[in-house]
Formats: C-alpha cells, structure tokens, sequence
C-alpha cells in the first residue's frame, strides 16, 4: 500500500463533510447540466433506415416498439470482425436488465453495430446479454452518426468534428424522439468520454480508494477483457 493520511474517526468525519458539500454541488450542476440537455434543440429525420433484426428487416421507428423514446448505443463490431470491441462489450455488460426498467418510463434501448445479424446473435447469446440488438450494416446509419468511415475514407471527423479518428468504428450514444405523429427526431448524441455517465462499474470504481487504477497502464482500459476471457 502508498502512504496514505490516516487520521481518527472525528478527523475523518470533518473530513467527510467538507468533501460531500463539494459532492452536494456537483449534484446540483450534474442536475442543471442534464436540464440543458433536455432543452437543446431537436433535428427532425428525413432520412429512413433499415436494420436487420429477428423478425426481418425493420425500420428506425419499429425500433422504439410502443414507446415514444428511444436509445442507441452505437457498439463496435465492423461487418467483418469476429467479436465486438472488447470495451463495449465491458459498457454492455452494465445494460443486460436495465431495458425493462426504462420501458417502464417510455423508453427503448436498442445496441445497434454493422456487423451481420447472424454474428450479433452469436455474441449475444455468447456473452448471456438479453437486450435488443439490430445490424445496421445495409444503411447508411452508422456513417450518417459519425461512429463509423465509409469505405475507403480514410478516417473521419468524430465527436462533433472536434476529433479526426479511424478508419474504423467508434462508440457512442444517441436519443431518438417519436412524436403523436410518427415524426421522429435526433434529440442528443455523445462520444468519447461522453459515454463514461453509461458504465456504471466505472462509477462503483470510483467510489474505491484506487479509482479505476488506470494511470500505469499503456492505455486506458487495457486491462479490459470480455468477462469470458478473465
């Protein structure tokens, strides 16, 4: 163990308090922060989508089922990859259970990668996940989201442009809206670190007195491995 300050129960409590005051006004601007994100202007889709799914090939509005909200986790798996990328696969794990939650609050979570159904299915049932999973790979949704290069691009412009990566795929997130009349609207989207708020094992790590114990490693999340695979 590091030399660390350890102090009695009554240093330790003022401690505490000091610190969950700073915790209190973090809350407090976490709650402001996701108020602006529920206020940002919405773009309203002119563009149809087809996916592959179980049942055949479906629309982007087949995707929220009865609901009027819906939510994309854009996981990496290329059409010509074995398996997923092995840190969404670590992001989907934190999913497996949670949809039926959400529905019961009008919302849909759907994973949606490139990759052919037939390999999806297979790795679903490998990694034992019951959420609902599409293959985009005969549209134009992943290239039009910015998680994937076109063929023969040489990369691409992620992140809201603020990022040149690739050629490849690239993770994130993204919010659908259904109005009463069947529009649908792109409400949010959120890249890179943008989808730390989505790993809640990464949130219980940061609770711990080591955190997530990453800075001697090569890279971030190079520990990381399919939970199959430890």
């Amino acid at each position: 163990m590091t030399a660390h300050p350890v102090v009695s129960h009554e240093e330790w409590l003022a401690a505490s308090r000091d610190f969950l005051a700073k915790e209190k006004e973090f809350t407090r601007l976490r709650d402001e922060l996701s108020r602006q994100r529920r206020a940002l202007p919405w773009e309203k889709l002119e563009k149809d989508y087809a996916f592959g799914a179980p049942e055949g090939r479906v629309a982007l509005a087949d995707l929220f089922g009865d609901r009027s909200q819906l939510l994309v986790y854009h996981l990496m798996f290329g059409p010509d990859w074995s398996e997923a990328c092995k840190s969404c696969s670590f992001w989907a794990d934190n999913f497996n259970g949670i949809d039926v939650h959400l529905a019961h609050r009008d919302t849909a979570l759907v994973a949606v990668s490139r990759a052919p159904l037939a390999k999806l299915d297979a790795y679903r049932r490998r990694m034992g996940w019951t959420f609902r999973w599409v293959s985009s790979g005969e549209s134009d949704f992943n290239f039009d989201y910015r998680v994937s290069s076109r063929p023969g691009e040489d990369g691409m412009d992620y992140n809201f442009g603020t990022m040149k990566v690739g050629p490849g795929e690239m993770p994130g997130f993204s919010a659908f809206r259904r109005d009463d009349d069947g529009s649908i609207y792109h409400t949010y989207s959120t890249y890179a670190r943008g989808v730390d708020m989505l790993n809640g094992a990464y949130h219980l790590l940061d609770l711990t007195s080591k955190g997530r114990d990453e800075s001697g490693l090569p890279f971030t999340m190079s520990w990381v491995k399919r939970h199959d695979q430890y």
